[in-house]
């Protein structure tokens, strides 16, 4: 063999790869051998396979699947460092949430204080005009401010007020990896007619239990404690189960929201 070739060894030796990585990179496609030797099986690499199989031991390294990898690999330096800067800033997002689910964990022993601001109240039938889409905790944000405007507009449109409370209705849990439906409505009196992905319904009378979200306490990781502050009332109280999903409500109790869960009282 020429000596522009290197031997499996080699090049794994000098590319910081074992010869088992080496082996599924080739497998995979991802680093396929310049050369394989009919007779013995060694396979050969060239010197110039080394830059981009440093480049694959270092992608490797983030946790990146080998089929992300396989595209990264074959971008432009400019391109592959502006995949991985998003990859990053995804990555970070994650991170805070789940820091944010851990400092609600360890925090919701001291929801006493919130639990102890827990109400009940009555709730007539309520017409409502509203959105409902599949999404997760990332688009939340999007979702709700995108569809109350299309909400209030149509309801202008339609010659009504269109400054009624908004709710938001949370059918499944959502979080940065798991999506649900989420319902975004107004609620609305006299005649409007549904359009697009509007769609009109009555949330029916119940009794509910809620919280005036406090100050400092409406955005992650302190909003959980909200939640579980209810959840802790309830449970404490077997007389009070819970019916149906939660949902907030825009105004609040002289709170920008509170949060509300629809129970039994027995």
């Amino acid at each position: 063999m020429a000596q522009d070739h290197l031997l499996a060894g080699e090049f794994g030796a000098a590319a910081r790869l074992s010869p088992k990585a080496l082996r599924l990179y080739a497998e995979q496609g991802l680093l396929p051998p310049a050369r394989v030797d009919p007779a013995t099986g060694y396979r050969y690499y060239r010197p110039d396979q080394l830059p981009r199989a440093r480049l694959i031991a270092r992608l490797r390294r983030l946790g990146l699947p080998l089929a992300r990898i396989a595209v990264l690999a074959d971008l432009s330096p400019q391109d592959r460092a502006l995949e991985l800067r998003g990859w990053l800033h995804a990555q970070r997002c994650l991170l805070d949430d789940r820091a944010a689910v851990v400092e609600a964990v360890q925090g919701s022993s001291d929801g006493s204080g919130l639990a102890a601001a827990v109400a009940q109240r009555d709730v007539p039938v309520t017409k409502v005009l509203g959105r409902r889409r599949r999404i997760d905790s990332t688009a939340l944000p999007g979702f709700t401010q995108s569809a109350e405007r299309d909400v209030r507009a149509q309801l202008r449109a339609c010659g009504l007020a269109a400054d009624g409370p908004r709710f938001v209705f949370f059918e499944d849990l959502i979080t940065p990896d798991s999506d649900g439906y989420v319902e975004v409505a107004v609620a609305c009196d006299g005649c409007v007619e549904p359009v697009d992905d509007l769609h009109v319904r009555l949330v029916p009378a119940h009794t509910a239990v809620y919280l005036p979200v406090p100050p400092g306490y409406e955005d992650l990781p302190l909003i959980l404690r909200v939640y579980d502050a209810i959840e802790a009332w309830t449970d404490a109280r077997p007389g009070v189960v819970c019916t149906g999903h939660p949902y907030e409500i825009c105004p609040g109790t002289g709170t920008r929201f509170d949060v509300a869960y629809p129970v039994a009282v027995h």
